[in-house]
């Protein structure tokens, strides 16, 4: 029980806020306005502190990157195993989301204004230039907006790549960044004890403004991820399974599988289950090399549960300010900002998806301010999402043994042990 409190304090805490605010919403109605500058506490200190965690995470995340054994051949199919799989979770969350509306609102324009932040219509301007615009400024200080999210994620990015050619000579940088990173996390778990004061208030005034239509979608969401994330934890992996290693494979996986499924669960952070997935890995036969470089590198790169999530998240807000995304050019800008999102989700419990969440609110046009909106979501979804990210590392790791070992790698690891 202490446990199960330890892990799961902060989601526990936060879920209870979002019930409180839901009960106190429905009964007071417009009058939880009053609540309202509670929750925007808590929504100026996250927005503080989003550009130095995205540049400090990433940065010292591609700085620290090291070549691992058979880097050729084990990276080349680990990164395309993850693209592969990563797509196919894409695919069955834009499925499922586009079949089931998950929030149903008539007031888009209401909800956008009580956001304070309704977007004027500007004038055309192409392609490139708009991509120009999105991912640079013309001037160093606009680098520190929170309106430059993309831009502030491509500096980091070459940021990092620079640290990283550094060598020697980038060292002693790289070092204050690395304690930097540590600290602003730091920083970041105390600003999340204040969440659910701050949440709860937020989602008070929420509900009281729009009804209990909101709280409805968000229920409906956790459900319908619920049931989404353990239909692909049995069909998907087990399919991944029997193509990695046939019958063989199938087993062995089941047989494997549930202490990085349990951990999974019960600490919520794909970083902690690090040991138990090489341990599950272990046990199915996979080499050692792959599974060092799979695991590590899957808990920043390969995240289906956070990929499913993603496009969940996109989508309650495509159906919350009635976007439309039904074209071929919507369908894969919503494929394509999940598939992005993904790979700035930190390996954390709550809180890791924050960078993502305001990358899908950037490059998806909505309005800054509906931040809380996002982690509420990742709170309720995130053991379930946790559990595809940890147990599709284990499954991902039998698919790369199979490509760069051949098909018969579980017969001739029988061998060597005999």
């Amino acid at each position: 029980m202490k446990g199960i409190w330890k892990n799961y304090k902060q989601t526990i805490l936060l879920t209870l806020s979002l019930i409180i605010g839901t009960v106190v919403g429905l009964i007071f109605k417009e009058k939880t306005e009053v609540l309202k500058p509670f929750g925007d506490l808590f929504m100026n200190m996250m927005f503080v502190i989003i550009v130095p965690l995205i540049f400090l995470t990433i940065t010292t995340s591609i700085a620290k990157i090291k070549q691992p054994k058979r880097l050729g051949k084990v990276i080349g199919s680990t990164f395309l195993i993850f693209l592969i799989t990563s797509i196919i979770a894409c695919i069955v969350g834009l499925g499922i989301t586009y079949s089931t509306k998950l929030v149903k609102t008539h007031d888009a324009v209401k909800i956008k204004e009580a956001l304070g932040e309704v977007t004027a219509t500007k004038e055309k301007v192409n392609i490139l230039d708009r991509t120009v615009q999105a991912i640079s400024v013309n001037d160093f200080s606009l680098i520190l907006s929170k309106n430059s999210i993309l831009a502030i994620v491509v500096i980091s990015i070459l940021f990092g790549v620079a640290l990283n050619k550094s060598g020697d000579d980038g060292e002693p940088l790289k070092k204050v960044l690395e304690s930097a990173n540590k600290v602003v996390l730091k920083l970041v778990d105390i600003i999340f004890l204040y969440a659910p004061i701050g949440l709860g208030c937020y989602f008070a005034a929420l509900i009281g403004t729009f009804g209990s239509e909101i709280a409805v979608g968000y229920l409906r969401t956790f459900i319908i991820y619920t049931v989404v994330a353990v239909a692909f934890y049995f069909i998907m992996y087990s399919l991944y399974a029997f193509i990695s290693g046939g019958k063989k494979g199938f087993k062995l996986f089941w047989k494997n599988i549930i202490p990085a499924t349990a951990t999974s669960i019960s600490t919520c952070s794909s970083a902690a289950s690090i040991p138990a997935n090489l341990k599950t890995c272990e046990g199915i036969g996979v080499p050692n090399d792959i599974a060092e470089t799979v695991v590590p590198l899957g808990t920043s790169f390969h995240k289906d549960g956070s990929v499913i999530g993603s496009v969940f998240k996109i989508m309650f807000l495509v159906y919350l300010f009635g976007t439309d995304v039904t074209s071929i050019g919507g369908i894969l800008k919503v494929t394509g900002v999940a598939m992005v999102a993904n790979l700035l989700v930190t390996a954390v419990p709550v809180g890791g998806g924050t960078i993502s969440e305001m990358l899908i609110l950037s490059m998806m046009a909505f309005p800054i301010k509906a931040l809380p909106i996002l982690t509420i979501i990742a709170t309720i979804i995130d053991p379930a999402a946790t559990l595809l990210n940890v147990t599709g590392d284990s499954a991902s790791s039998m698919l790369v043994t199979r490509v760069v070992e051949g098909k018969n790698w579980l017969s001739k690891k029988s061998k060597k042990k005999e």
